[in-house]
């Protein structure tokens, strides 16, 4: 194949897209393609590293003419060229009951998924749909979490705490567990990091801030990795964090998880919170083994080559011939709420997968 200089565009709304994005973008700068960031709300774009190339408004990403779009959102705007690609901005969590978190928003040419957790139902409705093709390819935020590196043991472990956005699970809205968490920290026993969803308001994260002490202290990252490396056990609720942390086979607690499996030490009161440390520490071998059971469907790669796989995925796929492909639903609601959000508001759409002719 001739070299073709791609031109990629990674398409975000918010915060927690970075460390899904900036792997990719160092695979895409590592072989000599041009790739800029765009983000739909300012949330978003305020925290694109100020090295990477961004686009401030929708009409220079139009005026850029990309070959690729690399999604980290729920939607996109249809009326940019190229391939339009699902990346996802987290792993399948449970957050309801039932299939909605598979729903197909008829935007998407691919969808590069996780592992068989999402590979599965996304191949299915892909046969349903006949509207876009799916690629399992591993997921890109991972690739800094390989090798796994064993921690250290210290005398006194370290518990990451994160919390969901959606109310009805947080932890950070349950002043009950707070005030639990505070006081297993003033015992010194326990050393606390904890960070929120991006979308919680600054209300939540300034009560969590004034209970801070030598062993709580509260976190404004979306840069979990190296939370999850320094951590003995994690805290959560009904996070997509839980699964990434199980992938390095390191025991999860949850409080009222949603839909809790054999791999979670699930506690419904607060008076179970420090034994179910104690016990998470010990991780029993049953544990054990159905932790390995469920990373292994969520994200069988620990190569550390997600990124990779996902650039040459959307490579291939945009060579490949998609005339087999339907063309995408009119989604007349939708795309004006993208013509909102962004601000212009065209007529311009794109309903069939963009191709790009390979020249001999």
């Amino acid at each position: 194949m001739p070299q073709i200089s791609y031109k990629f565009l990674i398409y975000i709304s918010q915060g927690y897209a970075i460390p899904i994005g900036k792997p990719l973008e160092a695979e895409i700068l590592k072989r000599g393609y041009e790739v800029y960031w765009y983000s739909d709300r300012p949330e978003g774009k305020s925290r694109i590293p100020k090295t990477s190339a961004l686009f401030d408004t929708i009409q220079e990403a139009i005026a850029y003419k990309p070959h690729i779009v690399l999604t980290i959102t729920d939607y996109v705007a249809d009326f940019l060229t190229g391939i339009k690609v699902q990346l996802f901005h987290g792993f399948p969590a449970n957050k309801r009951k039932g299939t909605d978190q598979f729903l197909i928003r008829g935007f998407y040419d691919l969808y590069c998924t996780q592992g068989p957790s999402s590979t599965l139902p996304f191949t299915k409705l892909s046969k349903e749909h006949k509207t876009f093709e799916v690629i399992e390819t591993g997921w890109s935020k991972m690739d800094l979490l390989y090798p796994i590196k064993p921690k250290l043991k210290s005398e006194i472990p370290t518990v990451l705490i994160t919390a969901t956005c959606t109310r009805a699970y947080s932890l950070a809205l349950k002043d009950d567990v707070l005030a639990e968490i505070h006081r297993l920290s003033m015992t010194g026993k326990w050393n606390f990091n904890m960070v929120i969803h991006p979308l919680l308001s600054n209300e939540v994260a300034n009560k969590i801030k004034k209970i801070q002490n030598e062993h709580f202290v509260f976190l404004d990252t979306t840069d979990l990795i190296p939370l999850y490396q320094a951590s003995d056990l994690l805290f959560s609720d009904t996070s997509s964090a839980i699964i990434e942390y199980l992938l390095q086979i390191k025991p999860v607690v949850t409080f009222r998880n949603n839909m809790p499996g054999p791999y979670l030490i699930d506690i419904s009161k607060v008076d179970e919170i420090e034994t179910a440390f104690q016990k998470a520490l010990e991780i029993p071998e049953q544990l054990k083994q159905e932790i390995q059971k469920f990373a292994e469907f969520s994200h069988p790669y620990t190569d550390g080559k997600s990124s990779e796989r996902v650039i040459n995925a959307v490579i291939d796929f945009l060579h490949k011939d998609k005339s087999h492909l339907k063309r995408k639903p009119f989604n007349l609601i939708k795309k004006y709420k993208i013509r909102k959000k962004t601000g212009l508001y065209t007529f311009k759409t794109y309903s069939h997968p963009f191709t790009l002719p390979i020249e001999i």
